[in-house]
């Protein structure tokens, strides 16, 4: 395999950055911890030469690991290209010399249009699939509680403008924004009266699993935002599945109670920790009895106390790396964002699991 010479073995090569980056960086721990080179060689395919013919291209790895940093620190693209070349640490870990300049902002955007053209979005659910196995092989430990739900993320659209640009015979801006409801809310009338409210969102959904034990990511879907949310629970589960993972618990909220999701769960004999609506137990017929039975087991109520992990990882995601908001329109570039976000956290989670080290925030740099 031929790739571009990336300075390392120049006059400068890593003794600068011995003196220099500390020992207990982030960036030089995920640098350890992370078999970058396996990444190299599952990337290398969707490029046209393979790295055997043509001109020789920059290692994907080391664009993959640009990227990432754009989500770590939640910069765009040419915000990560002009950090990476003032920051010594993000060059370190980059793994260009000191005196060289890393890949321009463009090349980054035509390694996720190239990944998504000849892998699908296959190739970063296998990407995040091969950082949990690279977890468990570094030493961690996957529980049997995996949380399920999902989160918004507001579409990078003027919903006033984009519905005159539609009244006006244009296309929508995102074809694939979906108007949905996520959660409700309160208001109080002049009278002192108390009426709830549905609140609306104009954007995606990504539908995730969440390892309790290892918090970390292990499968996600991305729908239009009017998706409604019980409907994955079988696909995520049965993903985790599929890695591997030793599932014995799924737990969820109210908006996964469905009888199709619990029969589901029954016929692969994983405990059922979704949060009952009131309507199964208060029923006035026997048919109430499975269900307050459910309700009294130990582990069922345990298993609900840690749902709040999954909520915590998301609001995580959206004040630290940007999943607040779609950085790109369509609906498969946004799941390339949600897929890159859930690698972003899993490799801060990896590096805070095997040597305790968190990650710290970008120095500031002019944009």
């Amino acid at each position: 395999m031929r790739l571009k010479g990336t300075g390392r073995d120049s006059f400068y090569g890593d003794f600068l950055y011995e003196q220099i980056v500390p020992q207990d960086h982030f960036l030089r721990h995920l640098r350890e911890v992370v078999p970058w080179q396996r990444y190299t060689y599952r990337l290398i395919k969707y490029y046209r030469g393979k790295g055997e013919r043509g001109r020789p291209p920059v290692d994907p790895a080391m664009v993959l690991k640009m990227l990432l940093l754009s989500y770590l620190y939640d910069l765009s693209e040419r915000a990560v290209e002009e950090y990476c070349n003032l920051n010594l640490a993000a060059k370190f870990f980059i793994g260009v010399s000191v005196d060289a300049q890393v890949p321009d902002h463009s090349t980054l955007s035509v390694f996720k249009k190239r990944i998504l053209e000849n892998g699908h979005l296959a190739a970063y659910q296998r990407m995040l699939d091969a950082m949990i196995s690279d977890a468990r092989d570094a030493g961690i430990t996957f529980g049997t509680l995996q949380l399920i739900d999902s989160t918004h993320s507001i579409a990078d659209v003027n919903v006033a403008k984009d519905q005159k640009r539609q009244h006006d015979g244009d296309m929508p801006r995102d074809p694939d924004a979906r108007w949905g409801c996520k959660g409700t809310y309160y208001v109080t009338d002049e009278q002192g009266g108390r009426h709830k409210r549905k609140k609306y969102f104009y954007g995606d959904k990504t539908h995730s699993s969440l390892n309790a034990q290892a918090q970390m990511i292990t499968s996600l879907i991305t729908t239009g935002g009017n998706r409604h949310d019980g409907r994955f629970l079988r696909d995520l589960i049965a993903h985790d599945l599929q890695q591997g993972l030793p599932v014995g618990v799924c737990a969820a909220d109210r908006g996964y109670d469905d009888t199709a999701n619990h029969f589901w769960l029954q016929q692969q004999g994983i405990g059922n920790a979704i949060h009952l609506n009131g309507y199964r137990t208060n029923k006035k017929d026997k048919n109430r009895d499975v269900w307050v039975e459910l309700k009294r087991q130990p582990w069922y109520r345990e298993a609900l106390k840690l749902r709040y992990q999954i909520e915590r990882k998301f609001g995580e995601a959206k004040k630290y790396h940007g999943l607040g908001r779609c950085r790109y329109v369509g609906g498969k570039r946004y799941a390339v964002q949600a897929y890159l976000t859930a690698l972003a956290l899993n490799m801060k989670q990896l590096v805070r699991g095997l040597t305790g080290v968190s990650l710290r925030g970008p120095m500031l740099i002019s944009t």
